[in-house]
């Protein structure tokens, strides 16, 4: 089994060095996963550094590794986001983790006029807490170098501003333009996805109004959980990451 742990201080690393975790992380690599001193380990910064090498300490409050290599991974051009309505249940976060382990190099929570979840007052700040550590815990699973953003909750009007900022594409089952069939160009992309309903004939009209464009997967309605990661799918293949 594969270790890779997550140290968002670590600022550099050079063969020889020693890099470490402390606090819970340790404490789960330790007890949990029973690291031991002589195994190979791998940590990384979140910002494409990975250090791997020995362990050389291994405590419940913290664990070393000697490091005897050491990787730059460069960040993906042009990124990926995923604007993600909110769902019920915990439809919108096996989106999450999904697209994270897929390579999303940031996801955006959306109260869309047909999520029946919301995120309001308290539920707004434990919201955000909830997707950052899944975000994390797929990213270490993943072995990813970079550890996605996890942006501030925005509401349908302030995604119709962005879509004039940015390439958006906009699942959408009843789009004329399939997703397998657009163009990859130098710009980033946010891909949106509805809630469990789908997306209100006024969002979509607005959306597409800001410059969005409306595209379908397939000739199937996926739900809200599989949408956004299928859609990631193509778009690695359609970007040459895959």
């Amino acid at each position: 089994m594969a270790h890779f742990y997550l140290n968002e201080l670590v600022d550099s690393a050079e063969v020889g060095s020693r890099v470490t975790i402390d606090g819970p992380e340790a404490r789960h690599a330790v007890t949990v996963s029973r690291l031991a001193v002589g195994q190979r380990v791998s940590i990384g910064n979140g910002r494409g550094l990975i250090a791997t090498g020995a362990v050389v300490t291994a405590e419940h409050t913290e664990l070393t590794i000697e490091v005897d290599a050491v990787t730059e991974v460069p960040r993906s051009e042009p990124a990926i986001f995923l604007a993600q309505a909110l769902a019920k249940g915990d439809r919108d976060e096996f989106a999450v983790q999904a697209a994270t382990e897929l390579g999303v190099d940031g996801v955006i929570p959306w109260t869309a006029a047909r999520s029946i979840s919301r995120w309001e007052g308290a539920k707004v700040t434990k919201g955000h807490d909830r997707w950052t550590a899944i975000v994390r815990e797929a990213t270490k699973q993943s072995i990813r170098g970079w550890l996605p953003d996890v942006l501030d909750l925005v509401s349908t009007n302030q995604l119709v501003r962005l879509a004039s900022e940015v390439r958006m594409l906009v699942l959408e089952p009843t789009a004329e333009i399939a997703l397998s069939a657009l163009e990859p160009d130098h710009a980033d992309i946010v891909l949106v996805v509805g809630p469990e309903g789908g997306i209100a004939p006024h969002e979509l009209e607005a959306l597409t109004a800001a410059g969005a464009t409306l595209v379908r997967l397939g000739d199937t309605v996926l739900r809200t959980s599989t949408a956004g990661p299928a859609a990631i799918a193509v778009l690695n293949a359609k970007l040459g990451r895959w």
